[in-house]
């Protein structure tokens, strides 16, 4: 096993090694927790903004933490730094928020040099996300999207587009 201590030795002032193995390590977990993401989602689009957010996310973290490092002072101007931006792109999915969450939590763990945290955190989120996705609470057979259609507006065709959505989805909604 990697001895993470050699690493570890000076957090004020941390060796340029032990920065990008804090950075490669975020990105390679958050890659994981994308990768997770990506093969329990049930969602038919899944957004390269997001899984690619997801990762880059894990890495901005780091490297937020890493400059506050022990400083109230840096720590207080950064919070007023970053409150003048406005993420404008919400999330309405619960499970998203949670991903990406995780993703930010993951950054926060390599920033702070917790490398053991940042792993079996990741391992034991990943796990469970990969268990869950075999009980009841998935919906192992369904399979959530949009479709759109651009049909002429002739009442035969919405009945015939009626009937095929009723035999083959559960819930549909015409607009």
């Amino acid at each position: 096993m990697f001895d993470f201590s050699a690493l570890q030795l000076n957090t004020e002032d941390p060796s340029a090694n032990t920065v990008i193995f804090a950075f490669l390590l975020a990105f390679f977990l958050s890659s994981i927790i994308a990768f997770t993401y990506e093969k329990t989602s049930r969602q038919v689009a899944r957004p390269d903004y997001f899984i690619q957010g997801m990762v880059l996310i894990s890495i901005v973290a780091a490297l937020v933490i890493m400059a506050i490092g022990d400083s109230l002072a840096r720590g207080l101007g950064m919070i007023g730094a970053l409150s003048i931006i406005r993420f404008r792109t919400t999330l309405r999915n619960p499970r998203n928020i949670t991903f990406m969450f995780m993703a930010i939590a993951t950054g926060i763990a390599c920033g702070v040099y917790g490398f053991t945290i940042a792993i079996i955190g990741t391992i034991g989120f990943c796990f469970g996300a990969f268990l869950l996705r075999f009980t009841p609470y998935s919906h192992k057979n369904n399979l959530t999207g949009t479709l759109t259609f651009d049909l002429p507006k002739e009442p035969e065709n919405l009945k015939v587009l009626e009937a095929i959505l009723n035999k083959h989805c559960e819930r549909s909604v015409l607009k």
